[in-house]
């Protein structure tokens, strides 16, 4: 990279509203986000992240997409690595002891063993619930499913409830769960943590020990439905549909055979998943 494209990528992060954009951005990444979805996230007027996006487009670190009647803007993570090298490879002359922590090292194979999965949303009421359940049932014992919520709401949504039963999931023992109590002392080690609603992968949320595997499964929230009881019932059961597509995906992935790169490759496209 030239000196005068570092420059142009430096002074685009160099304000503090792109600098959030880009970063909320780099979260969801590789998946694209709607401008509706980051101006909610992050308290901004339509006008003002039109401006930023654009700024950011210009300078190579965003690109946009067109999804059918709308357009999702993801960051260009070869242009934010290459800015990440510039810096290590060129300004530091290569020196190891300045690069190592920092440029892509290979990554160990995770062992064999059961491993700990955790859902979340907001309210872990629905979505999460269904995550939790399904992987529960359909990960043969070889996972331990967990599900919290950022907001948790006080009980778990009748109708989710009623789509568990319908699909044999025994629904005794869940509840609703705030996601500090995976976060205490004494809690379990995660080694999968995955968002299934865009808001709480826009949240701030504190770093999990150990590096998990995280992966963003965003599906429309079916407690916001409105209309008869059949069409609230439909809603509920399209997003178990949904879920349970991904987590039997992700349950028949050979992960004791996998690099964390090649996993994390898997996660990722398995949150693509359009109903």
């Amino acid at each position: 990279m030239e000196i005068d494209a570092a420059t142009r990528l430096f002074s685009a992060l160099g304000h503090t509203g792109r600098l959030l954009v880009f970063r909320l951005l780099m979260r969801h990444a590789p998946h694209g986000v709607r401008p509706t979805e980051i101006a909610e996230a992050l308290g901004l007027k339509q006008n003002t992240l039109s401006h930023y996006l654009a700024e950011l487009e210009a300078a190579g670190l965003v690109r946009s997409e067109r999804h059918g009647r709308s357009i999702h803007y993801a960051a260009d993570i070869e242009t934010a690595a290459a800015l990440i090298a510039y810096l290590f490879a060129d300004c530091g002359r290569s020196r190891p002891e300045l690069s190592s922590p920092f440029l892509a090292q290979p990554e160990p194979i995770m062992p064999q063993k059961t491993y700990n999965v955790l859902f979340i949303c907001s309210g872990n009421s629905a979505r999460s619930i269904f995550a939790e359940a399904l992987m529960r049932d359909l990960g043969e014992g070889r996972f331990n499913a967990y599900s919290a919520g950022t907001r948790p709401n006080s009980e778990l949504n009748p109708f989710a409830l009623d789509v568990l039963a319908r699909n044999d999931h025994h629904v005794e023992g869940l509840r609703s769960k705030h996601l500090l109590e995976f976060q205490k002392d004494g809690a379990p080690k995660m080694d999968f943590v995955f968002t299934v609603c865009d808001t709480s992968a826009a949240e701030e949320c504190p770093p999990w020990p150990g590096q998990p595997i995280s992966g963003h499964w965003g599906l429309p929230d079916p407690v916001k439905v409105t209309g008869t009881a059949a069409e609230k019932s439909l809603a509920f059961a399209q997003t178990y549909a949904g879920l349970r597509r991904r987590i039997t995906a992700f349950a028949a992935l050979p992960i004791e055979q996998l690099d964390r790169i090649a996993l994390q490759k898997q996660v990722d496209r398995i949150g693509l998943d359009q109903d």
